[in-house]
């Protein structure tokens, strides 16, 4: 069975050099082939080239972009290359910082024969961040359960059989959120425990103001049903303080618009066109194995 690990990467080579190292010393059931896909999201560090003895990882490709895209759209141009170019039956997208653990990677091979081919999530149970940082996540869970009536609680580690990844390539919610989308085009998701590593080198990228873009990027690809439960939200809210209206009880209608016209605005990333020409973006590809 031949898996694809999908690793998108900023500069961060050190760290994705350790991931493959750990990826590399798992003992995984030789009836798995890995095979590894980098999308070098226009880094401006030079990666060192190391010699490396890498017994149990088939291939190592690096797609070098032309020009920084972003997080999720690497993702998403991975996923479309994998199902062009390459033969796969299961791909796993992680990032390669060390927050997704490679140890759980054997726990997705582990639940594929039982998964029926539908997706296997890594389900968060437990985070290695600060408190500020986790109060700050509940409040994204919150937003985003709130919203969308939809309860998403993974990132990218995920693992997804070949039809999955053609119904991810045909939703333009892909070129937008990974998450969102993967919720959107799948009803049935089975889920393995997934607790949040601690990044190898540095601290982690995930600020406050990237987490809120993160969670309104999610909800946005729910936008009508946000409008419809923002819309009773308003109405019922007016009809509560209507005795007592004053500045004070406008914030959150004020904040509730600017939510609105935040999602708004991320929807225009879902762009089919663009993520369709994904892979002219790709500079050239190096083999390292």
């Amino acid at each position: 069975m031949k898996i694809k690990i999908l690793i998108p990467v900023f500069n961060d080579w050190q760290s994705v050099f350790k991931l493959i190292d750990e990826i590399n010393n798992l003992s995984i059931d030789p009836k798995f082939e890995i095979s590894i896909i980098i999308v070098n999201d226009a880094s401006n560090h030079d990666r060192i080239d190391e010699e490396k003895i890498l017994k149990n990882i088939q291939s190592i490709k690096i797609l070098n972009m032309k020009k920084n895209q972003g997080h999720a759209r690497c993702i998403a141009t991975g996923l479309k290359y994998i199902f062009e170019k390459e033969d796969f039956d299961f791909v796993i997208p992680m990032d390669g910082d060390g927050e997704d653990r490679p140890e759980e990677i054997k726990e997705f091979l582990d639940k594929i024969k039982d998964s029926n081919d539908k997706p296997i999530v890594g389900e968060r149970i437990k985070r290695s961040e600060g408190l500020m940082f986790q109060i700050c996540y509940k409040f994204h869970k919150l937003i985003t359960t709130s919203f969308t009536g939809k309860s998403i609680k993974f990132g990218n580690f995920t693992c997804l059989s070949k039809s999955t990844v053609e119904k991810m390539i045909n939703e333009k919610a892909t070129w937008n959120s990974f998450s969102g989308a993967l919720t959107k085009v799948e009803n049935n998701l089975v889920s393995i425990p997934s607790t949040r590593g601690n990044r190898y080198f540095g601290p982690s990228k995930m600020s406050f103001f990237n987490l809120l873009k993160h969670s309104l990027s999610i909800v946005s690809v729910f936008r009508q049903t946000v409008l419809i439960r923002s819309a009773l939200f308003i109405v019922v809210y007016i009809l509560m303080i209507k005795s007592n209206a004053s500045v004070i009880t406008a914030i959150p209608l004020v904040l509730l618009l600017v939510m609105i016209y935040s999602i708004s605005n991320l929807a225009l990333r879902e762009n089919m066109e663009e993520f369709n020409n994904s892979l002219k973006n790709i500079l050239d590809i190096t083999k390292i194995k």
